[in-house]
């Protein structure tokens, strides 16, 4: 595994920031091995995602806070560092449908998805053999209609024993409630079987780049309270014949949302999505 560090910055946008943080970290020793940045004018922001080499690097990272708070107090700067050898905790729920599972669970074995998955969490039993077979430990937590509020709390209560860094929905056919949002802001991954979002009334192309739309197909999205309507991640496509029965329609389907999943998870990973209002920059 490479070893390199990530730093993150939002900000208002401004003449020299380029140069401000390549200079904060080559004036350290760090050798940059890749930048790259966006301007958005609608909203004046500034939004940079820089990976450099700290092998000579002249900064203990438990003191890099002390050393680039001017910087960030200066530039009006939200920021994070992160470290590409640090294998993040994903937890994944899901319900019956076992293809976003199944692919999700292959690419962490074949070393694609660098993370740990402390946790498969599901409302019915039959992903069990798919877990097991990855050796991915699995619970069944029933969320019957009349007390879905106390499966919900048994699900939390799992999550918070094994603290997963973010969450993937790989097919869970469930609404979570507020709680896990509060807990889990922009960190809960979701895969939607359907174009996202749905345009309706007039001006669609302006709401569809208010919404910071990618490409029209399954959506993967960070989940917020209102349903369906998070910061998409990504989006694809995929084209239907007039030969295409029902069933070619379905297998399309799972196979294009496993895609759009397994790519959203493996940019979150990577540390190379920045999210600002319901938008989100992917430095892919």
């Amino acid at each position: 595994m490479k070893n390199s560090a990530i730093l993150l910055i939002t900000c208002p946008d401004r003449k020299g920031l380029v140069a401000t943080i390549s200079d904060f970290v080559f004036r350290h020793n760090g050798n940059i091995l890749h930048a790259d940045e966006h301007g958005d004018e609608e909203s004046g922001l500034f939004l940079m995602r820089v990976e450099f080499d700290p092998k000579e690097f002249d900064i203990n990272f438990s003191e890099f806070n002390k050393h680039f708070l001017p910087i960030a107090e200066k530039y009006q700067m939200k920021w994070r560092l992160a470290q590409s050898n640090h294998r993040p905790k994903m937890a994944v729920l899901v319900s019956k449908y076992d293809h976003c599972l199944v692919d999700l669970l292959y690419r962490h074995k074949s070393g694609e998805l660098v993370c740990e998955i402390p946790i498969v969490i599901s409302n019915h039993p039959d992903n069990k053999p798919v877990a097991e077979f990855y050796q991915a430990p699995f619970s069944v937590v029933p969320v019957p209609k009349e007390n879905k509020r106390e499966a919900e709390q048994k699900i939390l209560a799992l999550l918070r024993l094994h603290q997963p860094d973010f969450i993937v929905l790989a097919r869970y056919m469930q609404i979570l409630p507020p709680e896990f949002l509060n807990e889990y802001p922009q960190r809960i991954i979701n895969i939607h079987h359907s174009f996202l979002p749905a345009f309706v009334g007039a001006k669609p192309y302006h709401q569809a780049f208010v919404r910071g739309v990618k490409l029209i197909g399954a959506t993967s999205h960070y989940v917020t309270e209102v349903l369906d309507d998070g910061p998409i991640i990504e989006q694809d496509l995929v084209r239907i014949s007039h030969r295409d029965s029902l069933d070619d329609l379905l297998q399309k389907g799972r196979d294009l949302e496993k895609v759009v999943l397994s790519r959203a998870v493996r940019w979150h990973i990577e540390n190379r999505i920045l999210v600002y209002g319901n938008k989100t920059v992917v430095f892919n």
